[in-house]
């Protein structure tokens, strides 16, 4: 099967690319689903193991858990459940001009957004790397980054579920010199944990607040274990003049400025640069300095 897919990337370049894009855009979809139904589903095992501790009786009747398979997918605004017909990505969104079919309410378009970047993404990612290993764990990377991302964004918070067990798959990536040697994933790993948690007391120490959450420590120590400690540097540093810049212009377009802007975010968008570009955007940064 795999050889199959091979030789049609080779000899059919525009219709691999086109399944590539269409699977990217299914697993869009389903990204889709992570990002609403996960910080649901912890918040409801929060709230049991919270009652189990405190030994705390229901003040009413047990609901079915949430899982990501069931129940099906529904309207957010009126809650009636998607036809098949109407959950096709991007093109249902789009033939619905952004609207529920039942109620008629408008549909975040975060939706196709997302799906559209999981698509372009794995198309970009095959390209990129070729139809190799290297490239399917890529493709995952990524539809992990985008998941994170937006939770962060819409929930401030980074699941322990993705960024631990992605921290483990990275590490695992790179027992063959995936995307860098083993030693340098593991040393990344703890690194990345180690030196936003610095940061952390530090800011806490000097200002008697948090400045960000342990979850970017996760996320870090993630992203270290699948570039490696080499690149964190700048991972680091392209995180906090993203996060500058577009921060500037959420407040620029009206955000409020109390308002907390996660840093999860800037720090998938860093980390998905450096596994990609990072040894020329090193490169580049040392030409630079000597030039000066």
């Amino acid at each position: 099967m795999l050889d199959q897919l091979y030789l049609l990337h080779e000899l059919y370049p525009v219709l691999a690319a086109t399944i590539d894009l269409v699977f990217g855009l299914l697993i869009g979809s389903f990204l889709n689903v992570v990002i609403t139904r996960l910080p649901l589903i912890l918040e409801q095992q929060w709230q049991q193991e919270a009652r189990f501790v405190l030994e705390l009786e229901s003040a009413e009747p047990a609901s079915a858990p949430l899982s990501l398979a069931r129940p099906r997918s529904r309207c957010p605004n009126c809650f009636t459940q998607i036809s098949a017909q109407h959950n096709i990505p991007v093109l249902s969104y789009l033939f619905l001009r952004g609207r529920c079919h039942h109620c008629a309410k408008s549909i975040s378009p975060e939706y196709p957004l997302v799906e559209l970047a999981a698509g372009a993404a794995t198309v970009f990612l095959i390209q990129h790397f070729g139809f190799t290993a290297n490239a399917g764990l890529a493709c995952l990377f990524t539809y992990a980054l985008i998941t994170l991302a937006m939770i962060d964004f819409k929930t401030t918070l980074l699941p322990d579920s993705i960024t631990l067990s992605f921290l483990w798959l990275g590490i695992l990536a790179n027992l063959n010199d995936g995307f860098t040697d083993l030693p340098s994933a593991v040393i990344g790993a703890m690194a990345g944990y180690l030196s936003l948690w610095l940061v952390y007391w530090g800011f806490k120490l000097a200002t008697g607040k948090d400045g960000m959450g342990f979850g970017d420590f996760k996320l870090l120590a993630m992203l270290g274990a699948w570039v490696g400690w080499q690149l964190l540097p700048i991972v680091i540093l392209l995180s906090s003049f993203t996060g500058a810049l577009i921060g500037l212009t959420l407040i620029a377009l009206g955000r409020d400025k109390n308002h907390p802007i996660p840093f999860g975010p800037y720090l998938a968008i860093a980390g998905w640069l450096a596994l990609i570009w990072g040894d020329d955007i090193t490169q580049q940064y040392f030409r630079l300095i000597n030039l000066s």
